[in-house]
């Protein structure tokens, strides 16, 4: 089987000659230049023999544009950090206007895609990483976006009006370059964050626009639920995308409770997300904490959880930026046994 061919079978939960597989993690050393993050991509893709790329512009590249002020460090292990957020007044959701996905940081993150569809072997799809509208507005305004939801709903939906053009614009450029699918990136489908009505009136109501507005042109397309205590029956039941990626080794379901709740394929089963110790969110990382023959071990696990059907093995979210070459080939040996 080639590339495309395994992960397509993957999908439909059809026999593979092995499970597919691709790891990420952020390239903060050369993620502001579309040129470097594209040949860091490609040179990893290639040592690893990765299924697919899942692409990783850097994690604020949606709100730079939007008036946000990003302190970039350009170093490993240091990604982008807001300094300002964009949004500092209920004025300011009102005063965000549609701009072209063509232009600035967004604009960048088309490079990198153009890139790939140059220089990418033909057999190795690329998806790009997109984020809810309502992700997108948290990042750009900070925490006072979760009491505006309460006091100024109107001003928060203009605002996701915009993001949602924004992000549909950016969807199709994406498209015209090459991408097989998106990596659609929710962090506010959380019980602990937002109600249910919450989530239906500004979370699901935007991913929807967002995602119908490709689904039916694109073959690959993700759903990251991110952190603990997510949504995950509601956006599985409600979400037109055809695979699922969430902390599956930290929250709940695991693979096994998730078969009997979605015959969506799983993008799943390495341990790379956060844990909760005495309350506080920490790191939880196989690939940084284990020996090999214990991420051996753990990926066959998920493997045998799933009978190796509907299953595409990934991190249930990013993997440490110092991973090391050993254990990203420990993953590979364990799916050839």
């Amino acid at each position: 089987m080639n590339k495309i061919e395994r992960l397509e079978a993957a999908i439909n939960h059809k026999a593979v000659d092995r499970v597919p597989y691709s790891i990420w993690y952020h390239l903060s050393a050369v993620d502001q230049d579309p040129v470097s993050l594209a040949e860091e991509t490609i040179a990893l893709t290639k040592k690893y023999d990765y299924d697919f790329v899942k692409m990783m512009p850097f994690g604020l590249y949606g709100v730079q544009d939007l008036g946000a002020k990003i302190n970039i460090f350009a170093q490993q292990g240091k990604p982008p950090l807001v300094a300002r957020p964009g949004i500092q007044s209920v004025s300011d959701y009102l005063a965000l206007k549609p701009i072209p996905a063509i232009q600035g940081t967004y604009g960048k993150q088309l490079e990198f895609a153009s890139l790939l569809q140059k220089n990418l072997p033909r057999d190795t799809p690329y998806i790009q990483t997109i984020f809810s509208p309502l992700t997108t507005l948290h990042k750009l305004a900070g925490n006072r976006l979760l009491e505006d939801l309460k006091t100024n709903p109107e001003a928060v939906e203009h605002a996701l009006d915009v993001i949602t053009e924004i992000t549909i614009d950016f969807v199709q450029e994406n498209i015209a370059r090459g991408v097989s699918g998106f990596f659609f990136a929710t962090q506010d489908a959380r019980k602990n964050l937002i109600s249910p009505e919450n989530f239906l009136r500004f979370g699901e109501k935007y991913d929807l626009q967002v995602l119908n507005s490709y689904v039916k042109k694109t073959w690959f397309n993700v759903v990251h639920l991110h952190s603990l205590d997510v949504y995950f029956e509601e956006v599985v039941r409600d979400y037109p995308n055809n695979v699922i990626n969430w902390h599956d080794r930290n929250t709940f379901p695991n693979l096994q409770q998730a078969r009997q709740l979605t015959d969506k394929a799983f993008l799943a089963g390495i341990r790379a997300a956060q844990k909760i110790v005495n309350g506080i969110e920490e790191p939880d990382d196989i690939l940084s904490e284990g020996t090999e023959a214990e991420i051996i071990a753990h990926v066959r696990e998920a493997i045998a959880a799933t009978d190796g059907k509907g299953l595409i093995l990934g991190p249930g979210c990013v993997v440490d930026q110092f991973v090391s070459e050993a254990s990203l080939r420990a993953v590979r040996k364990a799916i050839e046994l």
